[in-house]
């Protein structure tokens, strides 16, 4: 493994109430995220392939664990998204380097298909900070019902020298939709987007 990771973490989200009203059965989320350290802290280097590389891994590692974490089969998954935060030492560009070109395909294969891009988003910050993650529907981008996100937060990182990167996936859209659009069950996802 490229990836020299000091710690993983995997949180799952149910909502059971929402507006007073059961959601049954309730919406899940899952967000799986590792600590990795920063091989390009400190300096500017132009050559960000060894990124790329190390997000190709994690975006099986974490797509997987998400996966198993909410209990379900590959093809189950209906939302995802990805997030990367460099520590102080870092440039944003590392997070792009981890996120963008490598990463979807091993991500797309942990939840079978996923013809939609993955939202992403991507910051820098310190140790117990916030980082938000972005979801979107995994096959059909225009499906509203799954314009979501959810957080995680690690209280020791990212570290100065370290990257903070996480993947999010759903077993379903967010409780009680109904701002319209396209649903879920009419979605083709042949495009990325219908």
């Amino acid at each position: 493994m490229k990836a020299k990771i000091r710690k993983t973490a995997v949180f799952v989200e149910e909502t059971h109430i929402e507006g007073g009203r059961e959601i049954s059965p309730a919406t899940r989320k899952a967000v799986a995220a590792a600590v990795i350290e920063n091989p390009y802290a400190g300096e500017y280097v132009e050559d960000l392939s060894l990124l790329m590389e190390v997000g190709e891994e994690l975006g099986a590692l974490l797509g997987e664990k998400c996966v198993k974490a909410l209990g379900i089969r590959p093809e189950q998954a209906e939302s995802y998204g990805k997030a990367a935060m460099v520590g102080e030492n870092g440039e944003l560009e590392h997070a792009a380097a981890i996120l963008h070109p490598k990463m979807g395909a091993p991500l797309r294969k942990a939840v079978e298909k996923g013809a939609a891009l993955v939202p992403s988003s991507k910051k820098r910050g310190g140790m117990g900070q916030d980082l938000d993650v972005s979801l979107g529907h995994k096959d059909a981008a225009y499906v509203r019902s799954h314009f979501d996100g959810i957080e995680i937060r690690i209280s020791d990182a990212p570290r100065a020298n370290e990257i903070l990167v996480a993947i999010a996936v759903t077993d379903s859209g967010r409780p009680l939709p109904r701002v319209g659009g396209l649903t879920a069950g009419e979605a083709e996802g042949k495009d990325g987007l219908r």
